[in-house]
C-alpha cells in the first residue's frame, strides 16, 4: 500500500495510507484485534479504482500513536476515527470493518458518519470479546515481548482455517508494531480494552437504514455465524454472505473472493452505479456446504 501518514486527534496521532482517487467517495477500511492496517493489503487496491481508500491504524495499534493514559474502547476508537475524519475533511463514508473494527463501523454509522456498511466476522451486540479474547485478557502480555508476540501469533493460527495463505513476512507485519517492552504493553493495554461494552443491541440497529453486507467465515471460532444471521436479522438493508471454510480472517484467507464481492456491492449499493460487463463476469461461490454427514 501506499506510503504512511499521520494526523493528530485528541489521543495522538493516527497512522494511515490512502490510495485511489482523492476526489471520490471515501471508504474506510477498520482492522480489529490483533491486527493493524496490514490486514487489508489485499483488499484496499481492489477497491481503489471506483473509491477513495482510506487505511488508519486504529489508536493504540499498528504504526498509531499507543498513549498509557487514553481510553481505547469502542465509542472511543470511534471518536477518535470521527475527529480524522474532520482532519481530512471528509464528511461521510462507507466503513468496511473486520471483527472489533466492525463494532466500531456501526458506532460511525449510528453517529451518522456512515452511509453504507461492510462488516466482516464483527463484534456485535453483547457477543463479544470471545471466549479466547477473555482468556488472553486473564494472561496479558504485561511487559513480555516474547508473549505478546505469542499471543499475535497465536491469535492469528487459531482464527484461520484456510491455511498456507500467510508468509512469515506477513506474520510480521502485525507481529512488528508490538515488539519490545513498550510494544508488549500497549499490547496488553489494548487487549484490556476490549470489554464487550458499547455496541448496540438489535432495536438500535433496527433504525440504522443505510445498506450493510454481512461476510462471515463459516467456520470462525470466534464469532459463530449465527452472529451474522442476528445482524442480518437486526439491519433493515443487510445482506448476509458466509463464506464455507473460512475462518475469523477473510481479508487474509480469501481476499480473490471477498475483494470483488465488497467492490460490486459498493459499486452498486454506495456509489449508485450499475454493474458494467466490460471485464466479464466475476463469479462468486458462496454456497453453504453440505452437512458434516454428507461430506464423510
Amino acid at each position: 500500500m501506499n506510503e504512511v501518514r499521520r494526523l493528530r486527534v485528541s489521543a495522538g496521532e493516527i497512522a494511515f495510507r490512502e490510495l485511489g482517487d482523492p476526489e471520490a467517495p471515501a471508504v474506510v477500511l477498520i482492522h480489529g484485534f490483533p491486527t493493524c492496517a496490514h490486514l487489508w493489503r489485499h483488499l484496499a487496491p481492489m477497491l481503489a479504482p471506483t473509491v477513495r481508500v482510506l487505511v488508519p491504524d486504529l489508536i493504540g495499534a499498528g504504526d498509531s500513536d499507543k498513549p498509557e493514559d487514553a481510553p481505547l474502547g469502542l465509542p472511543e476508537q470511534a471518536g477518535y476515527l470521527g475527529e480524522w475524519l474532520d482532519a481530512l475533511g471528509v464528511d461521510r463514508v462507507a466503513a468496511v470493518g473486520h471483527g472489533i473494527g466492525g463494532g466500531i463501523a456501526q458506532l460511525l454509522a449510528l453517529r451518522g458518519r456512515a452511509t453504507a456498511m461492510a462488516l466482516m466476522d464483527a463484534a456485535a451486540f453483547d457477543a463479544w470479546p470471545s471466549e479466547v479474547t477473555r482468556e488472553a485478557q486473564a494472561h496479558a502480555p504485561a511487559e513480555d515481548p516474547a508473549l505478546a508476540a505469542a499471543a499475535i501469533r497465536t491469535a492469528l493460527e487459531l482464527g484461520t482455517r484456510r491455511r498456507g495463505r500467510r508468509t512469515d513476512e506477513d506474520l510480521e507485519g502485525y507481529v512488528r508494531p508490538f515488539t519490545g517492552t513498550e510494544g508488549a504493553r500497549a499490547l496488553s493495554r489494548w487487549l484490556l480494552a476490549l470489554d464487550g461494552r458499547g455496541l448496540p443491541d438489535e432495536e438500535t440497529l433496527g433504525r440504522l437504514e443505510i445498506p450493510t453486507l454481512v461476510l462471515w467465515g463459516e467456520d470462525d471460532p470466534f464469532f459463530p455465524a449465527t452472529l451474522a444471521e442476528r445482524l442480518g436479522e437486526a439491519l433493515p438493508m443487510a445482506s448476509v454472505a458466509l463464506l464455507p471454510g473460512c475462518g475469523h480472517f477473510p481479508p487474509e484467507e480469501a481476499p480473490e473472493t471477498i475483494g470483488p464481492l465488497v467492490a460490486e456491492y459498493l459499486r452498486s449499493r454506495y456509489l449508485g452505479r450499475p454493474h458494467t460487463h466490460e471485464a466479464g463476469p466475476v463469479r462468486v461461490e458462496l454456497g453453504r456446504r453440505p452437512p458434516e454427514e454428507a461430506r464423510g
